[in-house]
């Protein structure tokens, strides 16, 4: 069933505001705390190489992403294309297993905030509280978490375009930062350094480069956040496709020049060394390239912006794939309210807001665990998206594609294979991503909860669950409205027709009787 109903979201956004929103939601901590991994597994030439094998992964599922955004730019993104493809159920299954996604990165980074401060201030943590799964909980250390979460979510309540004035201020200074590492390596670097680690030793070339290539999809999830907003974006609708592209071309030429750039200022040993010490690689080799400990702090504090830039991503997503689903009674109806003024998902946004600011008290193990699940619940997601790409090709070839991909065919299929890949890591044992068995714990809780709000919502609202509501625009919808004035003349003809047949057929009963 489908109803049909103009926007009630504020068209806010610009090009370049949904640009850093993708780009800033793929660009996290990682890029500060992972870089010597990734080049201990790859080498440094072999792991930008694996980095750009994974972009090219994950970037045939943003092209199926770009045409279905560019075709249905609704609220709630995933949960529309797999509606109208798959169906009500397929729907609930791919918008469920994406907002677990969302939702378990926001909580993540409320705890890696905190967490980084300790890397600049040792000091910071005082009063002790509890230890879970081996992690100290201390007093300011918690304070912190919940602060920035409640200020995270006041920022999103304010508007997506507040939100997007954030993630462009962050953005660039996450850009400024990575330019400075990159361009100082190139007069303080040593080609030597490079040649020594272009490649992995103890593996193949090959290998290595894959075992990097394996792990970089996870890396670039945050692009799909795009979709969610889709009904705030005021920009040609073609050219939201070709931003949602360059999001993931910046993000993987972002990561290669870094690791690059560690490769070249830092040798072998000192990559061990700093990873058995801070284990920050990426921040020793700004200090070595300037030759200054306070830009290694510069360097962590543009890695604090990646995750204040991802937490402010997922959060909008989060939020906005919980109103689509309420929107269409799937969970419970109040998550599609809207602020009255500031006409954002205010209930959604309070839920998912309430999560980070719990999340802490776990512990940053735990939430490592939900991360990971989530990102298991994302790959799912990208898997039905890219299916629901190539159903829709055959099931509506008429429908209106702005931004169209032209081998469809080729990109449906390899779309589908890269993001079953990725799901296939999760599950396999020894694959370098599988899943722990606290995180399939998370999982089956996550779709045990999705199936409560299954029967509860089906049983509750009866035919209205899995009711997709299609936005058309203004003009479209006055078209199928008929004007007052119009409507007040077809009235008149009606009634004086009326009154006229009645008086015809009076004057011909008369007419009879007197006959």
């Amino acid at each position: 069933m489908k109803n049909k109903k103009t926007s009630s979201f504020d068209k806010v956004l610009g090009a370049w505001d949904i640009l850093v929103i993708a780009f800033g939601a793929m660009i996290g901590w990682g890029w500060v705390v992972s870089s010597g991994d990734w080049i201990s597994s790859g080498g440094a030439v072999g792991a930008a190489i694996g980095f750009a094998i994974g972009g090219i992964m994950i970037f045939f599922v943003g092209l199926t992403y770009a045409e279905l955004t560019a075709a249905m730019p609704q609220c709630g993104g995933e949960h529309v294309f797999s509606h109208r493809a798959m169906g009500p159920i397929g729907s609930f299954i791919c918008t469920w297993t994406i907002i677990l996604g969302y939702v378990g990165v926001a909580c993540f980074e409320a705890c890696a905030l905190p967490t980084i401060i300790t890397y600049i201030y040792p000091d910071f943590l005082q009063g002790y509280l509890y230890t879970v799964a081996g992690f100290d909980v201390y007093a300011s250390w918690l304070a912190v978490a919940v602060l920035v979460a409640i200020f995270m979510t006041y920022v999103n309540i304010k508007g997506i375009k507040t939100a997007a004035v954030l993630q462009t201020v962050l953005t660039v200074i996450i850009g400024a930062v990575g330019i400075l590492l990159i361009v100082a390596s190139l007069f303080t670097g040593s080609v030597e350094n490079l040649q020594s680690q272009a490649f992995a030793s103890d593996v193949s070339p090959i290998r290595g480069i894959l075992k990097v290539a394996l792990l970089t999809p996870f890396f670039f999830i945050g692009f799909d956040v795009i979709p969610q907003a889709a009904e705030e974006i005021n920009v040609d609708l073609k050219k939201i496709g070709r931003i949602l592209i360059l999001s993931i071309v910046l993000a993987v030429v972002f990561y290669g020049l870094v690791i690059l750039a560690v490769g070249y200022v830092m040798s072998e040993t000192q990559i061990a060394a700093s990873m058995t010490g801070s284990g920050l690689v990426t921040a020793d080799a700004m200090a070595k390239a300037f030759n200054s400990s306070i830009m290694a702090k510069v360097l962590i504090v543009g890695g604090m912006c990646g995750i204040v830039t991802s937490w402010n991503s997922f959060l909008m997503g989060g939020s906005r794939a919980m109103y689509s689903m309420a929107e269409s009674y799937m969970i419970p109806k109040c998550f599609s309210k809207l602020h009255p003024k500031y006409k954002t998902p205010i209930n959604a946004l309070y839920l998912v807001g309430l999560l980070t600011v719990l999340a802490p008290f776990a512990g940053r193990k735990m939430l490592v665990w939900i991360v990971d699940a989530g990102n298991f619940g994302c790959c799912v997601a990208y898997c039905m998206v890219a299916f629901s790409f190539i159903i829709l090709r055959k099931k509506e070839p008429d429908l209106p594609r702005p931004y169209k991909v032209g081998p469809y065919k080729f990109v449906g299929v390899m779309a589908v294979l890269m993001s079953g890949f990725m799901v296939a890591c999760y599950i396999i044992p020894n694959s370098g991503a599988t899943l722990v068995w606290q995180e399939w714990l998370m999982v089956g809780g996550w779709i045990i909860l999705g199936g409560v709000f299954f029967v509860v919502c089906r049983s509750k609202y009866k035919e209205k669950f899995g009711s997709l509501v299609e936005i058309i625009s203004d003009a479209d919808a006055a078209a199928l409205q008929v004007p007052d004035k119009e409507l007040d003349e077809m009235l008149d003809h009606a009634i004086s027709a009326a009154i006229e047949a009645a008086i015809a057929t009076v004057l011909n009963e008369e007419a009879a009787k007197q006959l």
